[in-house]
């Protein structure tokens, strides 16, 4: 298994989704997981370390564990089957012994951030699906995709420079983002 870091979260226009870019810590292999939004949030918050008033579902999880005096010891992600990620979290416990329990990767990373344990992947998985970070650059220059807040200083900027069919188009991307 190879321990990775989420490197960034980013906007898949294609999905209308999340990529999270999961990067190998020790290397240049990168692999995108599409998330949903309500989970591509939760690993941001995670990332970020930012507290919640009332737990959420992950963090709900991750104090599920700590209350049956069990820690996690990793988040898995092993295998693909037909365009699906799969994952595990790797518990264990004196109560609890050690288990592995089938989970969604978006799941498993957010309870994992939370929780401070190391994301593996495995190898196999990398040379399926990851990306050298030569690929990576390629399909990220190949469909540069701006977040909302990036656009709108530049349709910003547009306006200032009184370039008005810049800001339009513009305008027309940051509206096909928030549809």
């Amino acid at each position: 298994m190879v321990p990775v870091k989420v490197q960034k979260i980013s906007f898949h226009p294609p999905s209308r989704s999340y990529a999270v870019i999961l990067s190998e810590i020790n290397g240049e292999r990168k692999l995108p997981v599409i998330v949903g939004s309500f989970e591509a949030q939760s690993i941001a918050l995670a990332l970020e370390a930012m507290e919640t008033p009332r737990p959420l579902t992950h963090d709900l999880i991750g104090l599920l564990i700590n209350e049956i005096d069990a820690n996690l010891v990793a988040v898995r992600i092993t295998n693909i089957e037909d365009g699906v990620f799969y994952a595990s979290l790797d518990i264990n416990g004196e109560i609890t012994g050690k288990r592995s329990i089938d989970s969604r990767p978006s799941d498993a990373i957010a309870v994992g951030l939370r929780m401070k344990a190391p994301i593996m992947i495995s190898d196999e998985l990398f040379e399926e699906a990851g990306l050298s970070e030569s690929n990576y650059e390629t399909s990220q220059n190949s469909e540069k995709v701006l977040s909302v807040k990036e656009l709108e200083d530049r349709l910003q900027i547009a306006v200032d420079n009184e370039k008005y069919e810049v800001a339009a188009k513009i305008r027309d991307q940051i509206n096909e983002l928030k549809e």
